[in-house]
């Protein structure tokens, strides 16, 4: 698929070179080794141009990104998805619980990755599956999916940098009121153990901030923000807490309640810059039905629902 950009040079950048700007722009080099090899792929002011040429105040600089494969063996799939928002440069999805991101041995052609790839397909696109916040199988809610390599590796900066804020809701077991932040380094349990721990000495560093929205005995409803994106981060760093998550039978296996078959989490708002247009964006997706069902378990018409307006979908 073909990405073009075009800049119009500003008096700020008179005099320098086509590959300063461009670095200056966040274009990684992977990105100019490509543009270097596609056949004008960079033109200035209509002329094939070499990145060290100079560019001077009211030239147009065009920039041709082109990617003619997957990149992958991933099989497309028509799966429904429920895209939030898309561009030239990205898509909002909001993902339900139960589908994983990536395919993997036992799940071939139903993720994330065949749904989107068959979804390029229907369209006649062929593209690379660019996930930028990953989510766990079980875990629902708004995910970015890049759609050319740029806006892949300026997401990607943002995310290493933490410049894409985001924002779950968890419902936990017990009662969780006021705020906090939990500020402990996360590993695995052992090597090859799915499972993760806080771990002072080898541990990752990780930081979770969590604010209790609602309390519905036997468990209450958080928001929580991450500065880090460490695997299982909230779920284990709740656990520590000593307030698992509902449903998180990895964590917490003596958790009963049939109402909720998964761990009670969900990536309920993005707010990031758009990589290219620098546009401020902010996503947001309501709380899932199992997850209010814990804790606004018997809503009718006459009483209403005690979530937060916020909340409901």
């Amino acid at each position: 698929m073909l990405r073009t950009l075009t800049y119009r040079i500003l008096s700020a950048t008179d005099g320098q070179t086509i590959l300063h700007y461009l670095k200056s722009l966040g274009y990684s080099g992977p990105i100019l080794v490509h543009l270097k090899k596609t056949d004008h792929g960079t033109l200035l002011n209509g002329v094939w141009a070499h990145m060290n040429e100079t560019l001077h105040t009211g030239d147009l600089l065009c920039l041709h990104l082109e990617e003619n494969t997957s990149g992958t063996s991933i099989f497309p799939q028509q799966i429904p998805l429920e895209i939030c928002y898309e561009d030239e440069d990205l898509l909002v999805i909001d993902k339900p619980a139960g589908m994983p991101v990536h395919p993997s041995a036992a799940h071939q052609r139903d993720t994330l990755a065949n749904a989107v790839t068959g979804y390029y397909r229907a369209k006649g696109e062929i593209r690379p599956f660019r996930c930028i916040n990953r989510l766990d199988a079980d875990t629902s809610g708004l995910i970015i999916v890049a759609k050319n390599m740029l806006s892949a590796a300026l997401l990607g900066k943002a995310m290493q940098q933490r410049m894409i804020r985001r924002e779950y809701l968890a419902v936990v077991c017990g009662t969780l009121t006021g705020s906090g932040t939990v500020h402990a380094p996360i590993a695995r349990v052992k090597p090859g153990d799915v499972r993760r721990q806080v771990d002072f000495l080898c541990g990752d560093d990780a930081i979770t901030h969590y604010k209790s929205l609602l309390c519905h005995a036997p468990y209450s409803l958080l928001s929580l923000h991450l500065e880090t994106g460490r695997t299982h981060q909230i779920r284990v760093h709740m656990s520590a807490l000593g307030y698992p998550l509902a449903g998180d039978r990895l964590y917490y296996p003596a958790f009963s309640d049939t109402k909720i078959k998964r761990q009670a989490l969900h990536s309920h708002r993005l707010s990031f810059s758009h990589p290219v247009t620098g546009e401020m964006l902010t996503f947001t997706s309501p709380l899932p039905c199992d997850m209010a069902a814990l804790i606004d378990p018997e809503p009718s018409a006459h009483r209403g629902s005690s979530l937060p307006a916020v909340l409901r979908g």
